[in-house]
């Protein structure tokens, strides 16, 4: 299974060029938040019936028009994602179009939709890369976790665009309800020779609840650092979990806890210098996880809500205290986690602290008891 940064260098190479001309390079189109999967760490998912009773989503039309605007001003990737993007019937309107434009189009999928005449126009006319998230090793995690028995169906899937010759990657979200089958997931990538990108944090589910700040169905900051170690102890030789370990340990020591910060530092991320994120109500952000800043393109037009959200996002500051934590460089926070966990960007989200510390405790214990070996 291949382990490395699956990104192009000449993405990272174009993303710095648009950082300093702040130009939009990617954009990611949240084209529906209905989903035939209900998994409970959901962050998007709404029912058919409660999308109506919000405005209902974007049309054909309104997406392209977005599109075109954003490609003028500069988009070449962009990502179609939902809530399940293949539950839109006009999915391929909206695929097709942007094809058109010239775009580099990638997509998140749950995979299980992917048959008949779906998989053929896929086959036929392929995305520069398909995002599957595989959420088990069997029918039973599956039906237990998502509410449709169908880990099977999906690998066929899976193994029918890589057959095919599909660029295929995989997303993992360990939670608690399939954290038991991480060796079978990791078999299953080895099997179908596709990259994973695993993470055992969950978001706190914001965007469907403002009262689930710093909470979410998820494992505890300990499990979820303990999935992560296993996760390294899966996918890394022992050579290079040794060499993970003395970095984690090294850029903890190295570093002077306590020096004096003044101020948090920006978004290190592209959100909001290089990419955006477009609700499937048409309210444009820096980050999909966040409810704020909001602009809105099909009032102002792509252009001015742009630069709008450029200016925005610049203000938005981490917290001091991480700037001065020994455990800062190998720590995962960002302004969205900090956000999500504690409704400010300059709160110091608890859970992810516990979690860093415990995933640096934990590596260090593994990496100790295999050299004793």
């Amino acid at each position: 299974m291949k382990t490395k940064n699956t990104e192009p260098y000449i993405s990272t190479y174009l993303h710095t060029k648009g950082r300093k001309l702040g130009l939009p390079i990617a954009g990611n189109f949240e084209l529906t938040a209905r989903c035939n999967f209900n998994c409970p760490m959901c962050y998007v998912h709404q029912s058919a019936e409660q999308v109506a009773a919000r405005g209902g989503e974007l049309t054909t039309g309104q997406w392209l028009d977005i599109a075109s605007a954003a490609q003028k001003k500069g988009m070449i990737f962009v990502l179609l994602t939902g809530g399940e993007p293949l539950m839109r019937k006009d999915f391929f309107e909206i695929y097709d179009g942007m094809k058109k434009l010239g775009l580099m189009i990638s997509i998140n999928s749950n995979g299980s939709m992917l048959q008949g005449e779906i998989l053929e126009r896929f086959l036929k006319d392929p995305p520069f890369r398909f995002n599957i998230s595989l959420y088990g090793g069997s029918n039973e995690t599956y039906a237990n976790m998502c509410g449709l028995p169908v880990y099977d169906r999906v690998k066929e899937n899976i193994r029918a665009l890589r057959k095919a010759g599909v660029v295929v990657s995989l997303n993992l979200s360990i939670t608690p309800y399939n954290c038991q089958d991480l060796e079978k997931i990791y078999a299953d990538a080895v099997e179908l020779d596709v990259n994973v990108k695993a993470s055992s944090y969950m978001y706190p589910p914001v965007r469907v609840n403002e009262e689930h700040f710093g909470c979410g169905n998820r494992l505890s900051a300990t499990e979820a650092a303990r999935c992560s170690v296993k996760w390294d102890e899966l996918r890394f030789s022992e050579e290079e979990f040794a060499m993970r370990a003395q970095s984690m340990q090294h850029m903890v020591e190295e570093f002077r806890e306590g020096c004096p910060v003044e101020a948090g530092e920006g978004i290190r991320c592209r959100a909001g210098s290089t990419s955006f994120w477009v609700t499937w109500q048409g309210k444009m952000m820096p980050c999909g996880m966040m409810t704020t800043p909001v602009v809105y393109p099909l009032e102002v037009g792509f252009d001015e809500a742009w630069e709008q959200l450029r200016v925005m996002t610049k203000e938005i500051k981490t917290p001091a205290q991480c700037g001065s934590c020994a455990y800062k460089d190998v720590c995962g926070v960002c302004t969205a986690v900090c956000y999500t966990e504690t409704g400010r960007f300059d709160g110091v989200p608890s859970y992810v602290c516990q979690k860093t510390r415990e995933q640096v405790r934990l590596t260090q214990e593994v990496h100790e008891k295999r050299c004793k070996i």
